[in-house]
């Protein structure tokens, strides 16, 4: 049986539901600094204060989980590990689903991989990717989540593991063609209205994903998945919505949605996105009836050189005139506005939320 988690069903010929996904949520070293208090604890919640409640506006909120959660060892990159505190303030900030296929899956080895299974299990959220054996895949996975009477199937898969080997027994999804086939035809078999492939592929850093990328987002699409959600660039790519020749179906693509929250500084990647999207169902057909992304952005270093990693609204964050925030923050706007302009595909429109000061 897949595993299930479900909002309050109805018994109407029309169904909708909302669903928001966020890019990657990572821990680096500064990361950790910041978040340690001085009774050597750690706090995070407050890095969500200014989009949680847009967050927990949403049926489904998912999100990737770059960082391994351990008890001890605790590190930023190239091997990442947070304390359990990290996974409660992203848990608390709204997000009920988790995609832990990446490529930072086994930074601490089978034991963090394990304990992050655990304590997700213990905070009763759903997740998929990675297993404690193939018999709990074969139980838990494709992930099947009703959400007001919606059968929604989160399909999760990454193209490696930083040349890490998946500990036995463990099982992790990599990016296999014929596993995924089975994967989907087992997610219609249970009965999914929807089927969401969220991918860990491509390349970072760049804006335009490479031809393989594009490629195997086509065929996913051909095999029977509905849309599809990249991460992994760390850096916003394009969003696409692709009408079928044959039928009404039209399927969204989005390639990246790049960081939530992180401590890189290479241009782009001081931001990201989150993806609303609203399904309908009438009858037996359930469509996309709206697609919104609210840009996403974590202000730099104030004047005395400390930064609390706060995740901003970008379109609607105040920085002062002139400020080293406010040339950050416009770059990252004019980029990914001319890097929409010209690549995005159908309808597809911003959202947005309540203005916020940032301080020099």
């Amino acid at each position: 049986m897949p595993f299930m988690a479900s909002a309050q069903g109805s018994n109407t010929i029309f169904q909708s539901t909302k669903l928001i996904f966020a890019g990657d949520i990572m821990q680096h070293s500064l990361q950790l600094e910041e978040a340690k208090r001085e009774n050597g604890t750690y706090s995070y919640s407050h890095w969500y204060r200014h989009i949680t409640k847009e967050i927990k506006s949403n049926d489904l909120a998912i999100a990737n989980l770059e960082t391994p959660i351990y008890k001890e060892g605790f590190s930023g990159y190239p091997s990442f590990c947070a304390p359990d505190s990290f996974l409660y303030a992203i848990r608390d900030a709204g997000f009920n689903v988790i995609l832990f296929a990446n490529n930072h899956r086994f930074d601490k080895g089978k034991r963090g991989a394990m304990h992050t299974l655990d304590l997700l299990d213990s905070l009763k959220i759903p997740h998929c990717g990675v297993y404690r054996n193939i018999q709990e895949r074969e139980e838990r996975y494709p992930l099947i989540l009703e959400s007001n009477g919606i059968k929604i199937a989160i399909l999760n898969y990454t193209y490696g593991t930083n040349g890490n080997s998946t500990p036995e027994p463990m099982v992790v999804n990599l990016i296999d063609k014929p596993t995924i086939e089975q994967d989907i035809f087992d997610a219609r078999s249970r009965g999914a209205d929807v089927i969401i492939a969220c991918m860990h592929w491509g390349d970072e850093y760049v804006r335009i994903p490479p031809q393989r990328v594009q490629e195997l987002s086509a065929w996913l699409i051909e095999q029977g998945v509905d849309h599809i959600i990249g991460n992994h660039p760390h850096i916003i790519q394009p969003i696409e919505i692709r009408k079928n020749p044959d039928t009404p179906d039209r399927h969204t693509v989005v390639y990246s949605t790049g960081n939530l929250v992180s401590n890189m500084s290479m241009r782009g990647t001081d931001g990201g996105m989150m993806i609303r999207m609203q399904l309908k169902k009438i009858l037996n057909y359930t469509r996309v009836s709206s697609l919104e992304y609210l840009l996403t952005w974590i202000a730099p270093k104030r004047n005395d050189g400390s930064r609390d990693f706060t995740i901003l609204p970008a379109s609607t964050t105040l920085c002062p005139a002139n400020s080293n925030a406010q040339k950050k923050l416009q770059q990252f706007l004019d980029d990914t506005r001319e890097l929409f302009n010209k690549h995005n595909k159908g309808d597809i429109k911003e959202f947005y939320t309540d203005s916020v000061s940032v301080t020099p």
